[in-house]
């Protein structure tokens, strides 16, 4: 399988030289330069497969030969160690929890699967790779997980100040070791914009070799993809015969994308919610056709804290710039901290359920669909556990959220983390720390 760059001014790469670049040389996104559907083979026995069986098929074409069998059978084993319940709320509607992993976040998934990957292509070499990756909140908390004590392997987190829960940035500023946190004055879009200038800075090279953590990695998106695939399973197995509509909870648009190259495959989802906060670049362009990105706001649901989400353009590229043929398959809504805090409310209320902000808004935008389309079973993605949220999510409820293992651990670590303000702050420090 090759990757060509999206923005068409870059040699095409196999997988392996796209998960070490992250980027292109000519800024744009790695995007596969074909999806084949998955054989029918695949779906006669797919009710009986395992989810490492599934994950395995679903991923095999993107990674080509360059990761023998065994050794990718075993990189996904050691990715999904945790379970991806479907809890039903009422007749139609159900969440998909993907918070059971050891940061608490559906990008747990992505994390592990690509630091395994690069720690499967570092295998042999002494050369020392960077992982520099922005977050809003739960992928640099996902990452540091999944590249805790890699070899040759050093995580530099960037994530900005005030702008990230409480136990979040314990997740990001205490793991030590190979890990780094950078404080950022700003939005995650300055991040994510430091991010990828340190990826196309020549000056850089000599000192560190950089790759990248976040959805815009091949290693860390296409992933996703698996937990359609289980929730599907899951669904036809309950005999669930409405047609599948599934919320997603965006920000940079990673794992909506993710659900698109499911469904490309050919997993039978009949449509998608692209449910966002206040943060609306992507609800916009689906009314009227313009991609228009701005500054970031701040709100209770702050991973989804994006202005210009990177994944639209493999979403563009996806559906051939054909807004009416997005249409067909997604639909986008954004919704005010208030309708979010109202929405846990009535979560809680009606079905004894605790739901995360993010959680919340899927829901939302799932309820909304649902007006129209009664015919549909609908399943909205709890992306992250109630708890990294929890001066959100006790004020909304009224009630204590239950402190679950994972996060106990690191309610009383220390925090070490270096404050920046600018793109030249973080090439000093790459410069300053470079081993």
């Amino acid at each position: 399988m090759n990757y060509f760059s999206l923005n068409n001014n870059a040699t095409a790469v196999g997988f392996e030289k796209a998960v070490r670049l992250g980027l292109a040389p000519d800024r744009g996104l790695y995007f596969p330069q074909q999806i084949t559907p998955l054989p029918e083979t695949f779906w006669d026995k797919f009710l009986g497969m395992s989810r490492y069986e599934i994950a395995f098929k679903v991923i095999k074409q993107f990674v080509g030969d360059e990761i023998p069998q065994d050794n990718l059978m075993e990189i996904i084993e050691q990715t999904l160690t945790f379970d991806f319940p479907i809890v039903e709320l009422d007749k139609d509607i159900a969440t998909l929890e993907l918070f059971h992993g050891p940061t608490m976040a559906f990008k747990d998934v992505g994390g592990r699967f690509m630091a395994r990957c690069l720690g499967y292509f570092n295998r042999s070499s002494t050369e020392k790779v960077t992982v520099l990756v922005a977050t809003s909140g739960d992928t640099g908390g996902a990452v540091a997980s999944g590249f805790l004590g890699v070899e040759g392997v050093e995580v530099i987190i960037l994530y900005p100040k005030g702008k990230v829960s409480p136990i979040q940035e314990l997740q990001l500023t205490t793991q030590g070791k190979n890990i780094t946190a950078l404080e950022v004055t700003g939005v995650f879009d300055d991040c994510q914009e430091m991010v990828k200038t340190a990826f196309l800075d020549e000056s850089l090279k000599k000192h560190r070799k950089l790759t990248s953590a976040n959805s815009i990695n091949v290693a860390r998106w296409l992933p996703q993809s698996f937990y359609y695939f289980f929730a599907a399973q899951e669904l036809m197995k309950r005999k669930v015969r409405n047609p599948y509509a599934f919320s997603v909870p965006s920000g940079n648009f990673g794992n909506i994308c993710a659900g698109f190259i499911a469904r490309e495959l050919g997993l039978p989802i009949a449509h998608f919610i692209a449910s966002t906060n206040q943060n609306d670049t992507f609800p916009r362009y689906m009314e009227n056709g313009i991609f228009e990105p701005k500054k970031s706001v701040q709100t209770i649901s702050n991973a989804m804290d994006v202005g210009n989400p990177s994944n639209f353009v493999r979403i563009a590229k996806l559906f051939n710039q054909d807004l009416f043929r997005l249409k067909n398959v997604c639909s986008s809504y954004s919704f005010t901290d208030k309708e979010t805090n109202i929405a846990m409310q009535e979560i809680y209320k009606d079905y004894n359920y605790i739901a995360d902000p993010h959680g919340a808004v899927g829901y939302l935008g799932l309820k909304k669909y649902m007006e129209k389309n009664p015919d549909h079973y609908g399943v909205f993605l709890e992306t992250a556990h109630p708890v990294k949220f929890l001066d959100v999510v006790e004020k909304a409820i009224k009630k204590k959220v239950e402190i679950p293992p994972q996060i106990q651990k690191i309610l009383n670590k220390k925090s070490k983390k270096t404050s920046i303000e600018s793109y030249q702050d973080l090439k000093q420090y790459l410069i300053d720390h470079a081993v």
